[in-house]
């Protein structure tokens, strides 16, 4: 019996005995004790689960009440907003309805000019022409006489700040090819407006008209010098130029530009920047 023992605690088949348990007679003062079986503390042999000691609470529950309250009232208003947004641009590209036809009005404040929807892509014809905006002004010389200025391409000033720009602006990107599709969709040919968004589309083209020519730092006349003094007329046109089949197609495309000629417009105190924020100033007093 006592070989039996001591062959044991040497190890099978010449293995070298494992490591012994530690006399708790000789663990030191104040250490932990080990329970049966070498149960440690807090595991399953204590009656404790580890994984509920110390858990901290989450989530917005973690947060103090007055916190809560602000950000449920947050949540609350951007899921109305979301809604109310959803609701909106259902109405404007739903087909005419009840709803539509009693509160157009104000679906269409909701949707322009930020958020309409242009379907063109997915039509039966896409657009297969490329529309740019020229403008020319009537310069008032520091002499009195009139002068007009040569035809400058706004378009291609905001396709030279969008090439090889990673983050262009919604601006440089939208603002003058939305301004002349709306005043082209809105006016007859004749150029009369077809009511009172006609009007606006053409206050909303003439100023920017007006701002894109103050901030250049010259205009070149007709004869290419410059001319410097202040801006009484503007015109603008729109320039169509049909986009080039692919070389691989047999397609013919005529490839001239046409032209439509806007009319003369006077320019105002109202359409310069400075001149606008003090009419709305005044309006709001």
């Amino acid at each position: 019996m006592d070989a039996y023992v001591e062959k044991d605690a040497a190890g099978v088949d010449g293995d070298p005995p494992g490591p012994l348990a530690p006399d708790p007679a000789e663990a030191p003062p104040g250490g932990p004790a080990t329970g049966p079986a070498g149960a440690r503390p807090g595991g399953p042999a204590s009656g404790r689960d580890p994984s509920r000691s110390g858990r901290a609470t989450v989530g917005i529950m973690a947060l103090s009440l007055p916190y809560q309250v602000v950000l449920a009232v947050a949540l609350a208003v951007t899921g109305v907003f979301a809604c109310v947004h959803l609701a909106m641009v259902f109405l404007h590209v739903a087909p005419s309805n009840t709803l539509t036809k009693r509160h157009g009005q104000a679906v269409d404040d909701w949707i322009y000019p930020e958020f309409e929807q242009n379907w063109k892509l997915f039509a039966p014809n896409p657009l297969q022409q490329n529309v740019s905006v020229e403008a020319r002004a009537e310069i008032a010389t520091g002499d009195g006489t009139l002068r007009t200025s040569g035809w400058i391409d706004l378009t291609a000033q905001d396709t030279e700040a969008v090439r090889h720009n990673p983050m262009p602006s919604h601006t440089q990107q939208n603002e003058l090819r939305r301004a002349i599709d709306f005043y082209l969709g809105t006016h007859a040919e004749d150029h009369r407006p077809q009511g009172t968004r006609g009007e606006l589309s053409e206050r909303y083209i003439r100023r920017i008209a007006v701002f894109r020519l103050d901030a250049l730092p010259t205009l070149a006349g007709t004869d290419g010098r410059g001319l410097s003094g202040e801006v009484r007329r503007v015109q603008l046109r729109a320039v169509s130029r049909p986009v080039p089949a692919p070389a691989w197609s047999t397609e013919k495309t005529d490839t001239a530009p046409s032209y439509r000629d806007l009319p003369w417009w006077r320019v105002t105190d109202a359409d310069r920047p400075a001149g606008a924020d003090r009419s709305r100033t005044e309006a709001g007093r």
